[in-house]
């Protein structure tokens, strides 16, 4: 996105989501608990309004907006952490972009190391905003292999709804192949490793889990350990479709 008017305002935290920094949710975290300074001071108010023309820091250095927005798919493969960087040097989705994508783009959610599949890489906060607040409801579909074959029971009481440690979970779609071991689940909950934690608090283990949709993207044509920019089509649905 290029803004022809420089002096035009933006709340703190939208304009650091528009850094590239993180979403623009992690951007008012960071406003709140005093990491960012405001032309020298520290500013804890993320809906004070700035302009390009103010000097916002983080970590003592400068950011600033980027002008051309991002939008990547990637067909996450398993051993990869969803970080942009690791203290104990493990692989990450960015090292998967390698050097052909010169913007700075941050995951969309998480994948933890094991799963694999669709994962969406971007430096449009307001987007990254739009697909993680639990308000949208993104809908997300993974298909999974357990340890052991998935009970008639338990697979009623997943339809029906379980109560977790964090709260009650109920997903939106639930079905099972003939061996029963392969599951495929829908769940529009973004909480943290939830699909595993719906199985684990049912005895079962997964062994493989991935995500093959997300907000409407698929990943036909897309192999595993391979990304792609989104079309202009893509990224419109994005915006406008996967809004309550």
């Amino acid at each position: 996105m290029i803004f022809k008017n420089m002096a035009e305002k933006f709340r703190l935290n939208k304009f650091i989501a528009h850094t590239g920094l993180c979403s623009r949710r992690k951007a008012g975290d960071l406003v709140k608990e005093g990491k960012i300074k405001l032309n020298g001071q520290v500013e804890t108010n993320p809906a004070v309004e700035v302009t390009d023309e103010d000097r916002i820091e983080y970590k003592g250095k400068p950011l600033k907006r980027e002008e051309k927005e991002v939008y990547i798919l990637m067909n996450k493969p398993r051993g990869v952490i969803t970080s942009l960087s690791d203290e104990h040097e493990r692989k990450t989705v960015i090292d998967v972009l390698g050097r052909d994508v010169k913007e700075r783009v941050y995951p969309v959610g998480r994948l933890d190391f094991n799963t694999t599949g669709l994962l969406l890489l971007t430096n449009d906060g307001a987007l990254s905003h739009q697909l993680t607040h639990p308000s949208f409801e993104v809908k997300k579909v993974y298909e999974l292999e357990l340890d052991r074959p998935l009970s008639e029971g338990d697979f009623q009481k997943i339809k029906k709804g379980l109560m977790l440690e964090d709260g009650p979970i109920k997903v939106d779609g639930l079905s099972k192949n003939a061996d029963k071991n392969h599951v495929g689940i829908e769940i529009h909950s973004g909480r943290n490793r939830i699909v595993r934690r719906i199985f684990e608090h049912l005895d079962y283990t997964i062994l493989k889990l991935d995500r093959v949709l997300f907000a409407g993207l698929t990943k036909k044509n897309l192999p595993r350990g391979k990304y792609r920019f989104l079309t202009r089509k893509e990224i419109i649905l994005l915006k406008h479709f996967n809004k309550k």
